[in-house]
């Protein structure tokens, strides 16, 4: 915990993420000048006395565009970065969590999952199953928490202390007051991953070591076997491990696959060798592109300005939301799917949803008129296919 207050470690931290690509510029040119300004150390230095680190604000936002909500929880700009670094400094403990655990950490992705599971498919008739713990990051025990971190932290008392103080204070900024509640690892803080992972230590290891065909993303996890009966009292096991630390499941993302069925993790959809985009993603992300559509419609019929800035301005959130993220810590749609996925059948549903609603905008209606907006008039707005994009990546 004494390391964040040197200046060299918060320089490697700096030169760590540039080197990743978690910088635009502008945004490094703060974080340089913030370190630079040794502006971290008014916070390091109540951390270093065993004060706390504040009272978090609380904010619910629209989950993947839906009308679901996700609760997330933030701290001051100083504080958040001073939690960066200590998330950054925790990946020394990488080396004690399972090997079928692959979010949030180094030399791991989405990816090794499918291609794993994509191995132990080939020639075998398995059945799998599906599940999505509720709400997982917020709803985590703190007293179970605790004891497993105490352990983990035995060469870190001062980080330990930090942690204590950090999560059990329940108190929440929301409103304008001061409230009371439940908040787990706090969904949105730079350390929610790592601890997160921790939580379910002892699941991922239980499985690693009976050999089990399983893995773990966070909160979603899958797990394969030879028969339905084996399945089912794997699944036994999954649902005692979740009583035992005070979990729920999404009832409406459990799911169980018979042998010849398309398993969809992810967000993607596994067919013996082939991958593609699930189908639930395609749902999505339609759903994304009609309600945008839907709203530059009426922007249109109310202020009466030309249909074509309502077509560049859905074509532009969507290059966006496909190519160029803006937050360097986000990956994009396409860095997620492109290096997985050997189909493009999902990309060419997507392109031609997506094409159909920006012609809408030119009329008002989906009707054979729409066409008289080729794909070189959309082109010339800016337009990007995903299956063009998506074969550019793949002769790289």
């Amino acid at each position: 915990m004494r390391q964040i207050m040197s200046q060299g470690v918060w320089d490697d931290f700096l030169a760590h993420r540039l080197r990743k690509g978690r910088f635009t510029w502008h945004s490094f040119e703060e974080a340089d000048d913030f370190v630079d300004s040794e502006s971290y150390l008014p916070v390091v230095s109540r951390l270093s006395v065993g004060e706390e680190l504040g009272i978090p604000f609380k904010t619910v936002i629209n989950k993947m565009g839906t009308g679901k909500k996700r609760v997330v929880y933030h701290f001051g700009d100083p504080e958040m970065t001073v939690l960066k670094l200590i998330s950054h400094l925790l990946y020394r403990y990488d080396g004690l969590f399972a090997s079928n655990c692959y979010a949030f950490r180094r030399g791991k992705r989405a990816s090794d999952a499918i291609f794993k599971l994509k191995r132990e498919m080939k020639d075998r008739k398995l059945w799998a199953y599906k599940v999505d713990i509720h709400d997982y990051f917020n709803s985590i025990s703190i007293p179970v928490l605790l004891p497993i971190l105490s352990g983990i932290f035995k060469d870190d008392p001062q980080l330990y202390s930090f942690f204590e103080r950090l999560l059990s204070d329940d108190r929440v900024m929301s409103g304008g007051q001061v409230i009371r509640e439940r908040r787990g690892v706090m969904a949105g803080t730079p350390t929610a991953p790592f601890l997160a992972n921790v939580y379910l230590m002892e699941v991922d290891h239980h499985f690693e070591k009976e050999g089990v065909v399983y893995a773990r993303y966070s909160d979603d996890i899958l797990i394969l076997s030879d028969s339905e009966e084996e399945l089912a009292a794997r699944k036994d096991e999954l649902s005692d491990f979740f009583k035992k630390y005070y979990l729920t499941v999404n009832p409406a993302k459990e799911h169980v696959y018979a042998p010849g069925e398309a398993i969809d993790f992810l967000g993607f959809s596994l067919d013996g060798s082939r991958i593609d985009v699930s189908k639930a993603t395609l749902m999505k992300m339609k759903g994304k592109i009609r309600r945008k559509a839907r709203s530059l419609h009426r922007w249109v019929s109310k202020t009466g300005k030309d249909p074509v800035l309502a077509m560049k301005a859905l074509i532009n959130t969507f290059n966006r939301k496909f190519f160029e993220e803006g937050d360097p810590d986000t990956l994009s749609w396409s860095r997620w799917f492109f290096p997985v996925i050997n189909s493009a059948e999902g990309l060419r549903e997507i392109d031609h949803y997506l094409q159909d609603n920006i012609r809408f905008l030119s009329t008002g209606k989906h009707n054979k008129a729409n066409y008289r907006a080729s794909y070189e008039d959309l082109k010339s707005l800016g337009y990007r296919s995903l299956v063009h994009e998506y074969h550019k990546f793949r002769q790289k």
